[in-house]
């Protein structure tokens, strides 16, 4: 399935649930892609996260039920899948900026409508890309759960921790003096930042990671073995993060939609980092994405 007709399809679909208890994983499910994969393209496509979407949607829909019907707000409530009055009314007030006592009153709302997808792709297939095929490998790090609608803003905050905790000594050149130190070195921790799909309900895993060379797994760290694949590698160069976002986006916008040559068989996506300062214009990392030929 096309990768705009997916999108298309997953909107009729939360359309049509609005007020039914779906999840993320129940939208993907539809267009038969990992939960993972589906909320990162729809974000990088139409700027909301599907909960997010789902969420103001429903807050909308809820006001004009407000405007329209002497129901009761409790009611309301309930019929887009909020536990309590309290959440619901938190909820509202945030988006609309009044409560749903003043709406009723007359208060204006915020509206918020069913996405139409009409996207121009431009530059196509085009992009700079190589296929690599990779024996199945392992790699070796620390690992967390994420959202996926908070990923973007957690991930560096995990990276940060991972520096201060573990990896600061090390990562500016001096010798490793525990454990940690010394697997941080013998596998290279921190070459890769590896997110797996193996959770569900919009959550992934997402490894701080390096090549496992074999020997002592220290206590908080985890091994993960990732299958033989085909990969798409897309170089980039620049400051990261922004040069990394960049092709990211990219890549979801311009390479994916539609595309005739590849299908996406994988549920893990990696990001290369190579050494050297990530704040040079010259910095080089990549973005690894698993692929088999139509």
């Amino acid at each position: 399935m096309e990768w705009l007709t997916s999108i298309r399809k997953a909107i009729d679909y939360m359309e049509a649930h609005l007020e039914d208890d779906i999840s993320a994983q129940d939208v993907a499910d539809q267009v038969f892609m990992s939960s993972f994969f589906f909320q990162k393209g729809f974000s990088l496509m139409t700027g909301y996260g599907l909960g997010e979407y789902i969420r103001n949607r429903r807050l909308y829909l809820a006001a004009l039920d407000l405007q329209k019907t002497d129901e009761k707000i409790i009611d309301i409530a309930f019929r887009y899948c909020y536990e309590t009055p309290e959440s619901f009314t938190k909820a509202f007030s945030r988006f609309h900026g009044v409560s749903p006592s003043q709406v009723r009153e007359g208060s204006p709302v915020k509206p918020f409508l069913p996405l139409k997808i009409e996207i121009s792709i431009h530059g196509g297939n085009q992009m700079d890309y190589k296929i690599k095929t990779m024996a199945g490998f392992k790699v070796i790090g620390f690992a967390r759960e994420f959202d996926g609608e908070t990923s973007y803003v957690e991930i560096p905050k995990f990276w940060d921790e991972i520096r201060e905790k573990y990896a600061a000594r090390v990562w500016s050149g001096e010798a490793p003096s525990n454990n940690y130190e010394k697997a941080i070195i013998e596998n290279n921790i921190g070459e890769y930042g590896v997110c797996v799909d193996d959770i569900g309900e919009g959550k992934f895993r997402y490894f701080v990671a390096g090549l496992y060379k074999g020997g002592e797994i220290p206590e908080g760290m985890s091994v993960y073995e990732l299958p033989d694949f085909d990969w798409a590698i897309f170089d980039c160069y620049g400051p990261c993060p922004k040069a990394l976002q960049d092709v990211n986006t990219k890549i979801w916008k311009e390479w994916l939609p539609g595309n005739p040559d590849f299908e996406f068989p994988g549920r893990v996506n990696i990001e290369w980092y190579g050494d050297g300062d990530p704040s040079t214009s010259d910095y080089h990392c990549a973005i690894w994405i698993p692929v088999k030929k139509k």
